[in-house]
């Protein structure tokens, strides 16, 4: 569970540095006070996209970090573990975003790519939005809510699998086929293309070799005038050699040496440097020895040369990519060549996966319409409860006969929802009023997050559009969820408030210069009058505090 939020610089937020604890915890205040930018905060660290906006005016980076406790997440420690990012059980979690957009993120003081930290983040923390409703009407969002539920993903990766190695025969199978019509053509073309390829001896290529070879000889000329007209200067010259010029050096500097001993080790100093350039003397009059001019090598080299540039532009590729391009060549050849025996191989292979694909497929809907019983009829009982008595929630599974293999099988699925009696279930999409669809969001999230093992859940603002006796359902709902997990709760309902094992209350402070978002947490007092001001009217009367006091006192009742 999440132990600390701390924020530096972030937004409307100066410093923050927040304790958390086990169950439930809520976060109220006025409109406007920096509710969101905590979730911000929150986001930003799991691995959303990072922006300069987010940097407090005047400062030169935002930062949040996290502290998550593991002691009830084996799977995290283990995955942790794996990726060589553990340190003695704990989980440190940083982000920092810089005022000209650049961020970096850090586990366990380790730096990671965003990539890495999204992959942790989704094992630790699971956020319920205010607008879920919207995301629910997709069908993608409802087969994987289903999936979930049922416990498929082991079901699904091995169907996954199996669709991708089906889809790479039958792709590879199809093209094959298409290809059979001008095959002769086809086989024609590359032979000829391969044969001029491998007129290039591909097996000792080296065109980096052959440019060097072929820029040499054609500057040899120069190599060997330049060349010897150093080593006149290094040693020929006996006038003014830099061999003779430097054996005077040393004889001078080591008579000096007799009456300042310190001179000695620039004499040794100029010593080693004469038997350095007798070497280097030595090297390159070999080396101009060894050269000779030869027109006819110079000649088929670049003829080489022009044929390799040649056939590069002629396949709009680099001169060193065309052994790659001849492979290539030879490849599709020896296809077309066995195109038959290939045939018969890939049609094979496409049955074999179609029969495993198939039989997976059938597990996988098998278990989703026992999943999808038992989940309509939850969600069923719960948005009955919810202040919708005729309320009846369906999961429609369709699975078209003799269809293709697809990714997460052949199953269409549908969340329908009929609202009274005698009407006909229809899509979420079709349900007229926005206060139902939020309480059919609500009672879908709270069912499916109670087999979930995500640690953390954060619901924000989720209950908007309800109230009275039904944001108090909410409320227990929500407190119920906490038992085996943290959940945090952003509300605008005294109702579901009350509810909380931990009150947290964001102000808004705009005597400073720039305007600050602060939180604390309530005492009990406290939460009384935050209760009170939350349930409404311009003057907090005592009935309003009685009111408020008895609220509060249900919800510690609860988990009697």
């Amino acid at each position: 569970m999440l132990l600390n939020l701390n924020i530096i610089d972030l937004a409307v937020v100066d410093a923050l540095d927040l304790d958390l604890e086990p169950g439930m915890s809520v976060l109220t205040g006025e409109t406007g006070a920096g509710k969101s930018i905590l979730l911000t905060a929150l986001g930003l660290a799991l691995g959303d996209r990072a922006d300069s906006g987010y940097v407090r005016p005047n400062s030169k980076r935002a930062e949040v970090n996290l502290e998550f406790d593991l002691g009830k997440a084996p799977l995290v420690k283990q995955w942790l573990e794996e990726q060589e990012l553990d340190d003695d059980g704990q989980c440190l979690v940083r982000r920092t975003v810089s005022d000209d957009g650049r961020s970096k993120a850090y586990i366990n003081n380790r730096p990671v790519n965003l990539q890495t930290l999204q992959a942790l983040s989704r094992q630790l923390v699971e956020i319920h939005g205010q607008h879920a409703h919207l995301t629910l009407l997709d069908s993608e969002e409802q087969r994987r809510l289903l999936d979930g539920f049922a416990g498929n993903q082991a079901l699904l990766d091995s169907l996954n699998n199996c669709y991708q190695s089906w889809k790479q025969a039958h792709k590879e199978l199809h093209q094959l086929l298409k290809a059979g019509s001008d095959q002769a053509e086809r086989e024609e073309l590359l032979r000829y293309q391969l044969d001029e390829l491998q007129q290039l001896d591909l097996e000792n290529f080296d065109y980096q070799a052959l440019a060097d070879e072929h820029n040499k000889l054609a500057n040899l000329g120069k190599i060997l005038g330049v060349g010897q007209q150093q080593l006149d200067i290094l040693y020929d010259n006996d006038q003014q050699s830099i061999a003779d010029m430097l054996g005077h050096v040393i004889h001078a500097i080591g008579e000096l040496g007799q009456y300042a001993g310190e001179l000695n080790g620039v004499a040794e100093l100029l010593s080693d440097a004469e038997i350095q350039i007798g070497e280097a003397t030595q090297q390159l009059r070999r080396f101009l020895e060894n050269q000779e001019a030869d027109p006819q090598q110079l000649t088929l080299l670049e003829n080489q040369i022009g044929v390799i540039q040649s056939l590069s532009r002629k396949h709009k590729t680099t001169p060193e990519e065309l052994p790659a391009l001849a492979e290539q060549f030879a490849k599709e050849l020896d296809n077309l060549s066995h195109s038959s025996e290939r045939i018969e191989s890939l049609n094979a292979d496409c049955e074999l996966q179609l029969a495993q694909y198939r039989k997976l497929a059938a597990e996988l809907s098998a278990s989703r319409r026992k999943a999808g019983a038992e989940l309509q009829q939850r969600i069923s009982d719960t948005i009955k409860e919810l202040g919708m008595p005729h309320g009846e929630f369906l999961v429609n599974i369709s699975t078209p006969e003799n269809a293709e293999p697809q990714r997460n099988g052949l199953d269409n699925i549908e969340f329908l929802v009929s609202t009274n009696p005698g009407l006909p279930a229809k899509p979420l999409a079709k349900v007229a009023s926005g206060g139902e669809l939020s309480r059919i969001s609500l009672a879908i999230q709270v069912t499916t997050s109670t087999d979930k093992t995500t640690p953390t859940m954060i619901f924000d603002e989720v209950d908007s559009g309800i109230g009275g006796g039904i944001a108090e359902i909410v409320g227990q709902k929500l407190r119920r969820l906490s038992v085996n997990r943290q959940v945090l709760c952003v509300t605008h309902l005294p109702q579901v408030a009350s509810q909380a094992h931990q009150h947290l209350f964001v102000a808004k402070n705009q005597k400073a210069a720039v305007t600050s978002s602060t939180v604390r947490r309530l005492s009990d007092e406290e939460r009384v009058d935050e209760v009170a001001r939350m349930l409404g009217g311009v003057t907090i009367t005592e009935n309003t505090l009685a009111h408020a006091r008895e609220m509060l006192a249900s919800g510690n009742a609860t988990d009697d």
